[in-house]
């Protein structure tokens, strides 16, 4: 078996960490129970390119249980847990293809080497694996069936790719999934966000002013977890829309411009470039603290930080490096731009990636199964794969919920009744 990991000897760590995970994941482990019994994935090859952690591991046991041939390379250079990466190698025979770290040259090779695997389905986690194909490997989009995406900047990919009549094979954006962006998003990215920035930093949230660049659903996470920890909350936003509906969650909201005259923090997530560019560095306080929960390390312009400031940056502690500018003031950039609850942190709780890998699981068997009626664009998840997975979700925690009675059933399906 073909592999590339940090060392294969770290394997028993990631093993009980993946156990520990498990715990929190029912959901999954329900689906994974009744996978080994239907076997809806036979003869499917699968090419992952997710944040290999402890939750991603069990989602690839999941797969393989239902009968896939699974390759797993890493999203993001940053993002890979070593240990869980040599555990699927030694203790379950998944290829896996990730070092924490990685240059760009090898996080590339790494996508090619599970693009190696000639697979059907291909899981993404910001469509570097779907561009991949469709750039360098089109002799491989014959044998694709279909494929998923994770990530809010992989949808926007992806649909312009649809716009544009360049995607070759059916994806289904499991971003959007009610069960996935109301709770990843949302509860997830809010709490491993700050816990990043307080991994990478140590500072106290209250008191600060924290900035958040966007307000959708992983931002929205962001600022009440910053707010709850006692920060001063600005949100900047483009969508008169998102602005008002911060403004009347109780947040402040101005440009960017603006914001980087009184910000402590500052947190993009919005999925576009140069969120924070020179003017908004020259306007900066001395000592603030600049970080993206974004997928890709593009919201910050960090090439034009890198010309402004003067000489090299300091790493002054483990995930911060420390721009000087001209004038004397300092800038200290966490997890070199990249998702900081990944590149500081571990990701998200277990329990809430339960939820989005139930939706990737059971996506990957919709998929399969519906593959001859599928186009090529992009598909929400089905509406009862959603249901599914809230219904199995709360019985797993012990709540259970009303049903509408024959009568009210009814009711609801007419018209004729009125007051």
């Amino acid at each position: 078996m073909d592999y590339d990991v940090k060392n294969i000897d770290l394997a028993p760590g990631g093993r009980l960490r993946m156990e520990w995970a498990e715990q929190e994941m029912p959901v999954l482990r329900g689906i994974r129970e009744r996978f080994a019994q239907e076997r809806p994935l036979a003869g499917m090859r699968v090419s992952a390119c997710l944040h290999v952690t402890t939750e991603t591991a069990n989602l690839m046991r999941t797969l393989q249980g239902g009968g896939a041939d699974v390759v797993l390379t890493a999203s993001n250079p940053l993002s890979t847990q070593d240990d869980v990466a040599a555990s699927l190698v030694s203790h379950f025979e998944i290829p896996v293809f990730a070092v924490k770290g990685e240059d760009n040259e090898t996080y590339y090779r790494h996508i090619h080497a599970a693009l190696d695997h000639k697979p059907h389905v291909t899981m993404d986690d910001g469509a570097d694996l779907v561009s991949t194909l469709h750039k360098d490997r089109r002799e491989l989009l014959d044998g694709i069936v279909g494929g998923t995406e994770e990530t809010t900047t992989g949808v926007i990919r992806l649909r312009a790719m649809a716009k544009d009549g360049a995607l070759e094979f059916p994806v289904i954006a499991v971003n959007d999934a009610l069960t996935k962006h109301l709770f990843d998003n949302r509860y997830g990215t809010g709490q491993s966000t700050l816990d990043g920035v307080i991994r990478a930093t140590n500072f106290l949230i209250a008191g600060k002013t924290i900035v958040v660049a966007g307000y959708g659903w992983c931002s929205k996470g962001i600022t009440r977890r910053a707010s709850g920890l006692g920060g001063n909350v600005i949100v900047t936003e483009i969508d008169p829309l998102k602005a008002l509906e911060a403004v009347m969650d109780g947040f402040r909201v101005m440009p960017m411009h603006e914001a980087a005259q009184i910000g402590d923090i500052f947190i993009t997530a919005t999925g576009d470039i140069n969120v924070l560019d020179s003017h908004h560095f020259e306007a900066m306080k001395d000592g603030a603290i600049i970080a993206n929960s974004g997928h890709f390390n593009v919201e910050i312009n960090i090439p034009s930080l890198a010309q402004t400031a003067v000489g090299s940056p300091r790493r002054v502690r483990e995930f911060v490096e420390q721009y000087t500018m001209p004038d004397g003031r300092k800038i200290n950039l966490l997890g070199e731009g990249r998702l900081v609850n990944l590149a500081a942190a571990e990701g998200h709780p277990a329990s809430v990636m339960d939820m989005s890998f139930a939706n990737q699981a059971l996506s990957a068997a919709y998929m399969q199964a519906n593959a001859d009626s599928l186009e090529n664009k992009v598909y929400a998840v089905p509406e009862e794969v959603d249901k599914e997975i809230a219904r199995i979700k709360l019985a797993a925690m012990g709540i259970r919920i009303d049903t509408l009675t024959p009568e009210q059933t009814a009711y609801l399906n007419s018209w004729e009744e009125g007051t």
